[in-house]
């Protein structure tokens, strides 16, 4: 990773529903239509992004939404240049029909796929999937899983793989991937965890964080990453108003009269994600909401862990945004409050001050790339 390369920007897909409501939210009631696509609005959603020349959009995956492969597919096609992360967890699929699914996307779309690899939070709903796998177990197996993908992408001839949870003989497939910079899709790897990062060691392209922590305390976190190539992904929401007071009234309007029941139940209860786990540990109390005068994670119990936010004026964003690409992090995954909205005011106002201050402060990268070898 060099970090004179300019920050590559993605958004979270919008759920159905999403900007319906004044903070732009799916409140409880609407939960349920989260597993009917929105197709008409969630396709003029990535081709407003397209205009601001955002990367790529992140689907996201769970028991209550469409399955993401078809549906990335039918808003590919409909798009000319927006790729998609695709988010997915090893062990539902076989690995071979897996990329062979990954790569026939990969001919339609034109490589416009990336993956975002996940071991899942919550052992309850891996079970909905028949998967009874332990929290280290899944890792061991998302290990596994990698290997025989790129075994495959390599496409290097017959795959054959014996290990604890996969046996392959002679594995072949005729759809080759195409399109990308490698000769595999991009790869997004998260988890906190020691045995998250070995498998994002071997097999990612890139660490994908939860925000939560200031740049300062996430630069010795992500120095190793950084040692080894890898690229450092940021999950973070916007909150961007013309003044510092109205976007902090923005803040505490969104959660005013919120419930966090439901959060509570799914990823509190109901997960064994150690990220997860250490955003709802860290106190919520009101006086502890800002980490930093920009960053606040007062809608974390009311949203989820991925809700942490950035509060600010276009100028205060961008600003934050640069701390946090001199401390190693070189993609961002935002959504908004409102999420249209905010998505045009980064590419109007956000977007082009981070290009000026990106071309007036090049930094030099104090990381050397070397390959390790992790057992």
């Amino acid at each position: 990773m060099s970090m004179n390369k300019p920050i590559r920007f993605h958004w979270r897909l919008p759920n159905p529903g999403e900007g319906l409501t004044p903070s732009g939210s799916v409140k409880k009631p609407d939960r349920e239509r989260l597993g009917i696509p929105d197709l008409d609005a969630q396709l003029a959603f990535c081709l407003l992004a397209e205009k601001f020349d955002i990367d790529s959009m992140l689907m996201a995956f769970s028991y209550y939404m469409p399955d993401p492969f078809p549906h990335i597919t039918a808003l590919g096609m409909g798009t000319k240049k927006m790729k998609f992360i695709l988010a997915y967890r090893p062990g539902l699929l076989s690995p071979t029909l897996f990329v062979q699914m990954v790569n026939t996307v990969s001919t339609i779309l034109d490589g416009r796929i990336h993956l975002n690899i996940v071991a899942g939070h919550s052992a309850k709903e891996q079970l909905y999937y028949g998967d009874n796998l332990s929290h280290d177990e899944r890792y061991q197996r998302a290990n596994e899983y990698m290997e025989i993908c790129h075994a495959f992408w390599a496409n290097e001839g017959p795959v054959n793989f014996e290990g604890k949870y996969y046996h392959i003989k002679e594995g072949q497939l005729g759809t080759p991937f195409q399109g990308g910079e490698f000769n595999h899709p991009e790869i997004f790897f998260g988890g906190s965890s020691v045995m998250a990062q070995q498998v994002m060691f071997n097999h990612a392209n890139c660490w994908l964080m939860l925000g939560g922590m200031t740049p300062e305390e996430l630069k010795p976190v992500l120095a190793p990453a950084l040692l080894q190539g890898k690229d450092v992904g940021l999950r973070l929401n916007l909150i961007i108003r013309s003044s510092k007071e109205e976007a902090v009234k923005a803040a505490n309007d969104l959660i005013k009269g919120m419930d966090s029941e439901w959060v509570e139940k799914v990823f509190v209860k109901g997960s064994d994600s150690h990220s997860h786990q250490k955003q709802f540990n860290d106190k919520e109390t009101e006086n502890d909401a800002w980490i930093t005068p920009t960053l606040w994670k007062g809608a974390v119990k009311y949203f989820g862990v991925s809700s942490v936010a950035l509060v600010g004026t276009p100028e205060e964003i961008a600003s934050t945004i640069m701390d946090f690409k001199n401390a190693g992090i070189s993609h961002f995954i935002f959504s908004g409050w409102p999420n249209k909205e905010t998505l045009i005011t980064f590419g109007e106002k956000v977007k082009p001050l981070v290009r000026k201050l990106e071309e007036a402060n090049s930094i030099i990268n104090p990381y050397k790339s070397e390959k390790i070898q992790l057992k």
